[in-house]
């Protein structure tokens, strides 16, 4: 199996935030020629842009794209509503020649009845040259009409084309620009610090978690460099079972809130990761999702297979091309899988270590929710979103992290979020003293020295009708005779890799050479409080 890169998620960016130049640099919608390369089969579910509503609301549309990065695209709207009127117009002009076409078939066939039943030649020369003259402009209109519906049909591919490749309407509720906004803090007062944000330099590195995993034998990067190259990890002893409590923990907040546990397939059709608005190449041509390369035989008749950097794809696909009964909902999964991601850029402190890895296991919540208001208490997008946050924040509160919650501004939106929340969790190794706070980021005067140690570690999003519509995925009965779309929101339970990371950094007790093992995960560690070095 050969894999091309690289890939990033919508969900939950791993690359450094805040900065406009690297949000450009790891936007991941475009509508480069290799997009268009991917093979949707007859089988594939059917796309179903809302192409009247672009019509209806074009400039809101077109500033949209500007808010969101997409400059580019922003001339979208006004050409799907030109290309729409054009298509009325054709279909409007084909009922002249169409009408025409049918009159002069009725004519030609009296005619012809007429030339067989004549007893002479002559009159029957003369019928049968008109019949040839009418058959010439029946030919000559239907050519015509042949070449206007061709035309029709080129507009009305180019319009769904252009819609789909429109990112989401960003919420009321997010900020317009590159800022994110601060919502709250959890296990952190910014009036107290952490004692080690005074840390020398030298002793913020001997709190990293390369170096701390390193010594205690939980963590090994070079045998990985060997076999399988950098940004690959082994995790062992203590390491790899922490890993397996995070997941069991993380699981078990979710069953307890009835989310459906899930072991979802980490290989998807190209198509079906294209439709969630995870593409392969961002604005700039460069690609961004491991796909498993195919031999020349199958190319150009068999779709491509990608893998998943996210189970959201996989979960979102459970029902592509399928009808949800409005009863069955709201229909909330938990999906615990390995993720792949070719992530970009320099290695410098943003990759160094477990920050941003190629493969990592994590837990994603996915749910879907009607699109329409009920009398009956079915929860909405918005009260499942509040739900994923709930869990999240009780996931990092009992794992003593200290976090903060941000709303998240439309330059760090991907295609399909029409509203995104973070939590950003304090790595001391992350922390550099010395370094200024980017424009874009969020600077409490109090702890602004704290800036560059924030680091994404969960994300949460609301999709409105975005994937449903590209994936085929309806609802069906209850107040509403029509089908209709559903919403989507999806979320992280628990990215093991950067969560684990962080508790090594924040529970090493340096006096004692220890890490604490927060509570809630010791019934999953066989009981044990500390890891330590072994005697």
């Amino acid at each position: 199996m050969a894999l091309t890169s690289p890939y990033i998620c919508l969900n939950c960016r791993w690359a450094p935030r805040y900065k406009v130049n690297q949000l450009q640099l790891r936007r991941n919608f475009s509508l480069s020629p290799r997009h268009h390369q991917i093979l949707r089969p007859a089988t594939a579910p059917k796309q179903t842009p809302d192409v009247k509503h672009i019509r209806q609301n074009v400039e809101r549309y077109a500033q949209n794209c500007v808010d969101r990065n997409y400059a580019g695209h922003a001339g979208y709207p006004s050409q799907i509503q030109a290309l729409s009127e054009e298509a009325r117009q054709l279909d409007y002009d084909l009922k002249t020649p169409r009408s025409r076409a049918k009159q002069l078939e009725k004519t030609i066939a009296k005619l012809s009845i007429a030339a067989r039943a004549t007893g002479t030649n002559e009159p029957a020369d003369t019928q049968n040259q008109e019949i040839a003259a009418l058959k010439a402009e029946a030919q000559r209109l239907k050519d015509e009409s042949a070449a206007m519906t061709t035309r029709k049909s080129t507009c009305t591919e180019e319009i769904n084309r252009l819609a789909l490749s429109l990112p989401n309407l960003s919420s009321s509720e997010t900020p317009i620009g590159h800022t994110p906004r601060l919502i709250n803090y959890l296990n952190f007062d910014p009036a107290n610090p952490p004692a080690w944000t005074k840390n020398s330099p030298a002793d913020l590195q001997s709190r990293s978690h390369v170096t701390i995993g390193t010594d205690l034998g939980l963590l090994d990067f070079t045998s990985s460099a060997t076999t399988t190259g950098w940004g690959w990890y082994f995790l062992i002893n203590e390491g790899a079972m922490l890993e397996q409590a995070l997941i069991q923990y993380a699981l078990s907040i979710a069953r307890r809130r009835a989310w459906k546990a899930v072991s979802p397939p980490s290989i998807v059709y190209s198509y079906i990761a294209d439709a969630c608005g995870f593409q392969p190449r961002d604005q700039h041509n460069e690609q961004q999702i491991w796909s498993i390369e195919q031999n020349e035989r199958d190319r150009d008749h068999k779709p491509q297979r990608s893998l998943t950097g996210t189970a959201e794809i996989p979960l979102a696909a459970m029902y592509a091309g399928r009808d949800i009964q409005a009863t069955e909902l709201p229909l909330k999964l938990a999906g615990s899988s390995r993720c792949y991601r070719a992530e970009a850029g320099s290695r410098g402190v943003d990759t160094k270590g477990l920050y941003r890895v190629h493969e990592f296991t994590k837990v994603e919540l996915f749910a879907w929710a009607d699109n329409v208001e009920s009398d009956k208490a079915t929860a909405t997008s918005d009260d499942l979103f509040a739900e994923l946050l709930d869990i999240q924040t009780e996931i990092l509160t009992s794992l003593h992290l200290p976090c903060r919650v941000l709303e998240m501004p439309t330059g760090d939106l991907g295609a399909s979020a029409t509203r995104k929340r973070d939590i950003e969790a304090l790595f001391p190794s992350r922390l550099r003293p010395s370094a200024a706070a980017p424009d874009t980021a969020i600077v409490d005067p109090a702890i602004q020295e704290l800036e560059s140690a924030w680091g994404e570690v969960t994300s949460a999003s609301i999709c409105t009708d975005y994937q449903s519509r590209r994936l085929g995925t309806r609802v069906r009965g209850g107040a509403v005779k029509e089908s209709r779309f559903p919403h989507t929101v999806n979320g992280t339970a628990m990215a093991v890799p950067r969560v684990l990371a962080c508790i090594l950094e924040n529970g090493f007790d340096p006096e004692r050479g220890v890490v604490v093992i927060p509570e809630v995960l010791r019934p999953w560690m066989d009981g044990m409080e500390t890891i330590g070095k072994k005697q």
